[in-house]
């Protein structure tokens, strides 16, 4: 975990009373009122670990015709047995949201011609939250046997962050306030107390978007997905005053 100081001599403290005589926009982020002393900052990252609790994966069908009507309207048929392998797997309706619908044209090409459209391709795609990741493999399998050819993900998340998120900053908090006695005791100073703290950045255990692959006419029978542990982290600058 990495820690960064900032020394501020007394002089410089008093300097910030002329802040009406400055633009706001030079003046540095600091406390109203200061006693004597010395300014420590310490930026400080706090992190707690917790198993994802949702997984986030994007199904959906690719379908090409001759025409575009043709195409569209197998893509359509297709993405109607997918839904309802979804509602039938009781995935709630709130957690199915469309996430892309494309028609575009496909084309042949030689030199010397210009291009020359061979037909259509539809594509039609859902994002589907899983509340028990450990089903949703098997239920990823069903959805490939209903037509669904395109997958893309898991995301693993948290459904309720907050708690960890508050363990993660409590956690930040202690370590600035070791790396502060520490700071004091080589300069000769003790800590009197905490001037201000501010966050400046937080990971609620959100994973990275993931790469997308295509599935197989027929899925693998015993698809798995394991959700491990995901890192909630926070990080904090804290300002110390010490004497």
């Amino acid at each position: 975990m990495r820690s960064t100081f900032l020394l501020l001599a007394p002089a410089l403290i008093a300097a910030a009373g002329v802040a009406s005589q400055v633009s706001a926009q030079s003046l540095p982020t600091a406390p109203t009122v200061l006693a004597d002393g010395t300014l420590l900052e310490i930026s400080a990252e706090g992190r707690t670990s917790r198993v994802p609790d949702v997984a986030t994966i994007r199904a959906g069908v690719v379908t090409q015709a001759p025409t575009a009507a043709a195409a569209l309207s197998d893509n359509a048929g297709r993405m109607a047995r997918v839904l309802a392998a979804l509602k039938k797997a009781g995935v709630a309706p709130r957690d199915i949201r469309t996430a892309n619908v494309a028609l575009a044209p496909q084309y042949r090409y030689a030199d010397g011609q210009p291009p020359a459209v061979t037909g259509y391709q539809a594509s039609n795609s859902v994002s589907i939250r899983f509340r028990d990741v450990a089903k949703s493999g098997a239920i990823l399998d069903a959805l490939v046997a209903q037509g669904a050819n395109q997958i893309d993900g898991p995301s693993l998340s948290l459904d309720q962050p907050d708690a960890a998120l508050d363990e993660a900053r409590a956690a930040a908090v202690k370590i600035a306030t070791a790396r502060a006695q520490l700071y004091a005791r080589a300069a000769g100073m003790n800590v009197v107390r905490i001037v201000s703290i501010s966050e400046s950045g937080s990971n609620d255990g959100g994973s990275p978007p993931p790469m997308v692959f295509m599935a197989r006419a027929k899925a693998a029978p015993s698809t798995e997905i394991s959700a491990g542990e995901t890192d909630v982290s926070v990080t904090l600058a804290v300002r110390f005053l010490l004497k």
